[in-house]
C-alpha cells in the first residue's frame, strides 16, 4: 500500500519541485522581509538583519561548502528533485545571495542612517565625529585597543596567515621609499580582535546614544602600527570556512575524543566565502586575496556597508533598558492551562495528560519536572536525551543533583549536534563527573528525539512519567521558539520509553513499540501508511483532509505520496516555516495542497501531523520534520496525542495559524512566496496566541 503510483512524468518532472538550497534562501528572504516590515518595532527590525546574517553564515559554512566540495571532486550529477547540478546550484546561490545582501544593506542604511538618529541612537562614521569625540576615541585606542592589535607582515619569510573563520581582518598595503627614490609595496594583515566589543560608545552633548565601529577606529589609527611606512590602503575583509565535521565513527574508541579532534580542524576548513567592502578594496588587492585564499571571483561578496552585521545582536542588547518603546512589548510566558500554580506536576500527571505550548506557556514546569525528580526519595531513575541545552542549564544542574542523590541517571548527550558539539562535549564531561551514565548516541545516527522518563516507586508500585516534546530541553530558546510537549503516565508509552532508552544504551534488536514511532525509517513508513489510509477514507467518504506543520519538507517519497493524495482529491494544508521542496497548486499534481510559511517574532518550531480519517482523527507531535535526514539519518520520535482534550487544543492552535494574514506567506505553483491579500484587519497568529495565553491567566 505504501508504493507511489504517480505517473513517471510527474515523478521525474523537475518543475514539480523546489531545490532545497534555493528554498532555504527564500526562507531567509522572509526573515529579511521582517526587517523591512514597518509594523515591527525599530530595534526588532535591526535584530532580523542580524538573524539574516547569522543564518547566511551557517548556510555558507555547511551547505555551500558541501556543494563546493562536490564541484572540486568533479561530481556533476543533478539532485533528484529540481534537477540542478552542484555547479548550477552554486551559480544560483551566488546570484540570489548577492541580491539579498544588497537589499539587506539598503535596509541597514535606512534604519541606521535615517530612522535610528530620529530616536536618539547613532552609529557614527569616523568622519562625522566631533573633535571631542575623536579625542575620546584616541585615548580609548591608545589604552584599550592598541595593546591588543598584532600586525602580521606577509613576505617570503612570513607567509599569508591562516585566518579564523568569521573574523574581520584588515588587508593593509604599505609603502617604503628606497634610497633610489622608488617605492616598494608591502602587504600586512591586522585582525580586528574578537575579544573586544565590535562598537565603542562615545559621549554626546545632548544625552543621545552614539557609537563607532571598532574596525573604523582601527583603520583611522592603523598607521601607528607601521612606523616608517606610509599606509596606502586598509581594507576590511571577512572569510567563512567550511565547518562541516568529518567524524570517523568507524573504529573510534571514544566518540567524545574524536569530536574534540575534529572541532580543532573546523577552524582551518577551506574558504567558502570572502566578504569585502565594495567601495573600498582595489582590484589588484582583491585578486591578491583570491589567490591567497584559493577561491574564485564567484565566491566574493561585495558589501555596501559594514561586514558581519551580527554585531547588531549585542548593539541592540545595550539599548534594551533605555529604549523599551523600540522593542516588542515584553511578554512573560504564562502558567500552563493544564497546571494551576498550586498544583503539583506529578500529582496532576497521574490524573491526566498535561500539555505545554511554549513560549506562550512557561517552560518552568518542565524544569520543575526534572528538579523535583532529582530530590524526590521515591524516584529511582531519570533517563533523558539532550540535543541542545543552554549555557547555564538548570536541566543539567538537576540531573547532576539527581546522580549525587543516588538516583540512576542516564543521559544521552548528542555530541554531533551541529555547532553545539563543543558545548555538548563539556556537558557530557560534567555529567559523568557527577555520576551520571552518559551515552553519546548511536553509530552514524544523530539522536534528535526529545524524551525524558522518570521512574518512581510509590506504595510498592512502579510509576512511569514520560515527557515528550517537539523542541530542545533549553530554557533560553524556549522563550523564542514555538514548541509543544506532553507529560503522560500512559503505561504503553511508559513501556515504549523504557525500551527506547534500552535500545540506545545497550545491545538489543530494534524494539516493537506500541505507541511511539521511532526513526530511522519507521516514521516515514508510518506517514506513508497514514496518507494511504486517508486516501482510502476519501474514496469512501469524499472528506479526506490532512494538516501538517513542520520546519522543513524535503523527503521525495513523502512529497510524492502527498502529490498522490492531492491527485485523488484529499485536501492538504501545510505550514512549513523553512525549506519546502514540494510545490503546491500545480494542476493534476498538487492543486489540493496549500503551503504557507509563518515568520515572525518567535521561531515556529513545533511539528504537528493530523489526519482526518472520516472524523476519527489522529494527531501526532514529533521532533522530526519530513526531511530525509530526519527519516533515515536520525533517531526521532513521533508520538500520538491520546487525550481528546489535548488534540482539540493542538488543532485549535494549528487553525489559528492557518488564519494568519500578517506573518504568513503563501507559496504559489512556481515556488514563489507572497503575502496574503486581504482588505480585512490582518491576523498575526503569534499575537493572537500571546493574547489568548494572557486571557487564560486572567480567567
Amino acid at each position: 500500500m505504501n508504493e507511489v503510483v504517480l505517473e513517471k512524468n510527474v515523478i521525474n518532472d523537475y518543475a514539480n519541485y523546489n531545490n532545497r538550497e534555493i528554498s532555504w534562501l527564500a526562507f531567509n528572504e522572509r526573515v529579511l522581509e521582517e526587517a523591512e516590515d514597518e509594523t515591527n518595532p525599530l530595534l526588532e527590525r535591526l535584530k532580523f538583519l542580524a538573524i539574516f546574517s547569522s543564518n547566511l553564515d551557517e548556510f555558507f559554512m555547511v551547505r555551500v561548502a558541501g556543494l563546493q566540495d562536490q564541484v572540486n571532486v568533479g561530481f556533476n550529477k543533478p539532485e533528484n528533485k529540481a534537477g540542478f547540478t552542484p555547479k548550477e546550484q552554486l551559480e544560483q546561490i551566488s546570484t540570489i545571495t548577492k541580491e539579498l545582501v544588497n537589499r539587506q544593506m539598503n535596509i541597514y542604511k535606512e534604519l541606521i542612517e535615517i530612522q535610528l538618529p530620529k530616536q536618539g541612537i547613532s552609529l557614527l562614521k569616523y568622519a562625522h565625529l566631533t573633535s571631542a569625540q575623536k579625542k575620546e576615541l584616541h585615548k580609548i585606542f591608545e589604552e584599550e585597543i592598541f595593546p591588543v592589535l598584532t600586525p602580521i607582515a606577509v613576505d617570503a619569510y612570513r607567509p599569508f596567515p591562516i585566518l579564523l573563520s568569521k573574523t574581520i581582518n584588515l588587508l593593509v598595503k604599505i609603502e617604503d621609499e628606497l634610497n633610489d627614490g622608488t617605492e616598494l609595496s608591502k602587504i600586512a594583515i591586522v585582525q580586528v580582535p574578537s575579544v573586544l566589543k565590535r562598537f565603542i560608545q562615545v559621549s554626546t552633548t545632548d544625552g543621545s546614544y552614539a557609537a563607532v565601529l571598532l574596525e573604523d577606529i582601527i583603520i583611522e589609527n592603523v598607521s601607528k602600527l607601521f612606523h616608517g611606512y606610509q599606509v596606502k590602503h586598509a581594507n576590511p575583509f571577512r572569510i567563512t570556512r567550511n565547518a562541516d565535521l568529518t567524524i570517523h565513527e568507524e573504529g573510534a574508541r571514544d566518540l567524545l575524543i574524536e569530536i574534540e579532534k575534529e572541532l580543532k580542524k573546523r577552524k582551518w576548513g577551506a574558504v567558502s566565502r570572502l566578504e569585502v567592502k565594495s567601495t573600498e578594496i582595489k582590484h589588484n588587492l582583491l585578486h591578491y586575496l583570491l589567490d591567497e585564499l584559493e577561491i574564485c571571483s564567484d565566491d566574493v561578496y561585495k558589501v555596501e556597508g559594514p561586514l558581519d552585521v551580527t554585531f547588531l545582536f549585542s548593539f541592540i542588547k545595550t539599548l534594551e533598558g533605555r529604549f523599551t518603546r523600540l522593542f516588542y512589548e515584553p511578554f512573560i510566558p504564562q502558567p500552563p492551562l493544564d497546571l494551576a500554580s498550586d498544583e503539583e506536576i506529578y500529582a496532576k500527571a497521574l490524573k491526566q495528560d498535561l500539555f505545554f505550548h511554549h513560549p506562550y506557556e512557561s517552560f518552568q514546569p518542565i524544569i520543575d519536572f526534572i528538579e523535583k525528580a532529582a530530590v524526590d526519595p521515591t524516584v529511582l531513575a531519570i533517563k533523558q536525551t539532550l540535543y541542545r541545552v543552554s549555557g547555564n542549564s538548570p536541566i543539567i544542574l538537576a540531573l547532576k543533583r539527581a546522580a549525587e542523590n543516588g538516583k540512576q541517571v542516564t543521559v544521552l548527550v548528542e555530541l554531533k549536534a551541529r555547532f553545539d558539539e563543543e558545548n555538548n562535549v563539556h556537558w557530557a564531561r560534567e555529567l559523568e563527573k557527577a555520576g551520571c551514565l552518559v551515552i553519546y548516541g548511536m553509530h552514524n545516527l544523530k539522536t534528535h528525539s526529545k524524551i525524558t522518563l522518570v521512574v518512581r516507586r510509590r506504595h510498592n508500585c512502579i510509576e512511569q512519567f514520560v515527557h515528550l516534546g517537539t523542541g530542545n530541553y533549553n530554557d533560553q530558546t524556549a522563550r523564542m521558539y514555538t514548541d509543544m510537549s506532553i507529560i503522560t503516565t500512559d503505561k504503553k508509552i511508559g513501556s515504549d520509553a523504557t525500551q527506547f532508552f534500552n535500545y540506545l544504551s545497550g545491545y538489543t534488536d530494534k524494539p516493537n513499540y506500541d505507541k511511539l514511532v521511532v526513526a530511522p525509517y519507521d516514521i516515514r513508513d508510518k506517514f506513508l501508511t497514514l496518507i494511504d489510509e486517508e486516501m482510502e477514507f476519501h474514496k469512501a467518504f469524499q472528506n479526506g483532509h490532512i494538516k501538517l506543520k513542520m520546519n522543513s519538507l524535503t523527503d521525495k517519497d513523502l512529497i510524492l505520496k502527498l502529490y498522490e493524495a492531492s491527485a485523488v482529491g484529499v485536501r492538504i494544508d501545510l505550514i512549513v516555516r523553512g525549506i519546502c521542496c514540494l510545490r503546491p497548486q500545480i494542476p493534476n499534481v498538487s492543486e489540493n495542497i496549500s503551503v504557507r510559511s509563518i515568520v515572525g517574532r518567535f521561531l515556529e518550531h513545533s511539528r504537528i501531523y493530523w489526519f482526518h480519517r472520516n472524523g476519527a482523527s489522529k494527531t501526532y507531535l514529533s521532533s522530526a520534520d519530513m526531511m530525509t535526514r530526519n527519516m533515515v539519518k536520525r533517531v526521532e520520535i513521533l508520538f500520538p496525542v491520546l487525550s481528546l482534550r489535548i488534540q482539540r487544543r493542538v488543532m485549535n492552535i494549528f487553525d489559528i495559524e492557518l488564519q494568519d494574514t500578517a506573518k504568513a506567506r503563501v507559496q504559489d505553483a512556481n515556488g514563489k512566496y507572497h503575502y496574503l491579500e486581504t482588505e480585512e484587519k490582518r491576523i498575526d497568529s503569534q499575537q493572537v496566541l500571546l493574547e489568548k495565553a494572557l486571557k487564560q491567566k486572567n480567567e
